[in-house]
C-alpha cells in the first residue's frame, strides 16, 4: 500500500484525535451503554440504540485513524530545502490574476485538508497546479469553477 502524505502538525493533530476517541469518548459511550441496559428492555430502549449506534461510528473512527496513520509519510517542511518551489507543506502566497486579491494556501494531505481555513490538499486540482512551480511563475488552473490564473508571490517552509 502507498504512503499517503502528512504534516508533521498533521500527525499531532490526528494523534491527538485518536487518543481522545479512545481514552474519553469510548469510555463515554461503554457508560451510557451500561445505564441504557439497566433501564431494562433492549427491544425498544432508544437510549440503548443510540449509545450503540454512537460507538458503532466511534470504533469505525478509530479504526480509520490507526490506519492513516500507519500508513502516513510524515514530511517536516521545515526540514526540506528552501528553494522557492512549491511543496508539500508549503505555504503559499498566491495573487489572483483575475481579481487583483491576495491569498494563501498551505499545501497538506488529505486528512488535513481545511479549505476554509487556507488548507488545500495535494490532491486538489490547485494543490497539483501548484507543486513543483517557483516563485513569481505564472499558474493557470483548470478547476470544476472554471480556470484560476494565479501569480506565485511567496513560498514558506513554516
Amino acid at each position: 500500500m502507498s504512503k499517503v502524505p502528512l504534516t508533521k502538525e498533521g500527525e499531532i493533530i490526528l494523534k491527538e484525535r485518536l487518543t481522545k476517541l479512545k481514552f474519553v469518548d469510548r469510555p463515554e459511550i461503554s457508560e451510557a451503554i451500561a445505564e441504557a441496559r439497566a433501564h431494562g428492555d433492549l427491544k425498544e430502549n432508544a437510549e440503548y440504540h443510540a449509545a450503540k449506534e454512537q460507538q458503532g461510528l466511534t470504533e469505525a473512527k478509530i479504526n480509520e485513524l490507526e490506519h492513516a496513520l500507519s500508513n502516513a509519510q510524515v514530511i517536516d517542511v521545515k526540514e526540506l530545502p528552501k528553494t522557492g518551489k512549491v511543496v508539500f507543506g508549503a505555504t503559499i502566497k498566491l495573487y489572483n490574476l483575475d481579481t487583483d486579491e491576495t491569498i494563501s494556501y498551505r499545501i497538506v494531505g488529505n486528512l488535513e485538508s481545511d479549505p476554509a481555513n487556507g488548507m488545500i490538499s495535494i490532491d486538489t486540482p490547485i494543490g497539483r497546479g501548484l507543486i513543483g512551480k517557483s516563485i513569481g511563475d505564472e499558474v493557470s488552473i483548470e478547476t470544476p469553477s472554471g480556470k484560476l490564473n494565479f501569480e506565485i508571490e511567496e513560498v514558506e517552509h513554516i
